[in-house]
């Protein structure tokens, strides 16, 4: 083999070689890519929509999922989980006689329990991105919530929206006050055994957030 061969065949290895290097690393961009969608839905292309270009956005949703891991996230006791229901009972009750307070409420509640399970409570899109982590079929409805909870604050919010407000804060706490961990054995689930009492025609939601929902309740009114 002369030298010119010799260099045509280092010239091939080399090229090979940086072929295998670029499809592996597309390969693993393209998992990144799956892992991230799957993991935040919806969230990935709003992410990619506002940063504009999805290595930027991929890069953003990995610094939330580190930023998460450091975060101490929790379940609710047992007894913190009935404390919440109950109190989310009241709010509920009160709704048709002040809509305008019982949604200023329900937010108070859902971010005193947030802050209980560990997540950053300091303001609203802090609180987003952490959700976002591992609740993102709810992220949405929490962004709208609180839209509309501000609005709700200065009183030019109508009934419906109000309403509206509450139904999203209401997935989101049933989102987070179900997730928990498990119960010591033998114990009954004394939120489940409480029952939908305190429920009146034309609540938001009209059941428990941890009930079985009929088809019919004031979600499809």
């Amino acid at each position: 083999m002369n030298a010119t061969e010799l260099l045509v065949l280092i010239l091939i290895l080399v090229i090979g070689a940086l072929v295998v290097v670029a499809v592996l690393a597309a390969t693993r961009r393209r998992k990144r890519s799956e892992l991230l969608k799957g993991s935040f839905g919806s969230e990935y292309d709003r992410t990619v929509e506002t940063t504009g270009k999805r290595r930027d956005a991929e890069r953003e949703l990995t610094e939330r999922q580190q930023r998460h891991e450091q975060l101490q996230i929790r379940p609710l006791s047992q007894a913190s989980r009935v404390r919440y229901l109950t109190a989310w009972d009241g709010v509920q009750s009160r709704f048709i006689d002040s809509p305008v307070l019982a949604l200023s409420e329900a937010d108070a509640l859902l971010t005193q329990m947030m802050a209980e399970r560990g997540f950053p409570t300091d303001d609203v899109r802090s609180s987003a991105e952490m959700l976002s982590v591992q609740h993102s079929d709810v992220l949405e409805d929490f962004r709208e919530g609180h839209a509309i909870e501000q609005v709700n604050t200065t009183e030019r919010a109508n009934t419906e929206q109000v309403r509206q407000g509450m139904l999203h804060f209401r997935k989101v706490f049933a989102e987070l006050v179900s997730e928990q961990g498990e119960a010591p054995a033998g114990t009954a689930d004394a939120a489940t055994a409480q029952g939908g009492a305190g429920y009146v025609d034309g609540d938001p939601g009209g059941t428990r957030p941890d009930a079985p929902r009929d088809r019919s309740d004031s979600d499809h009114r």
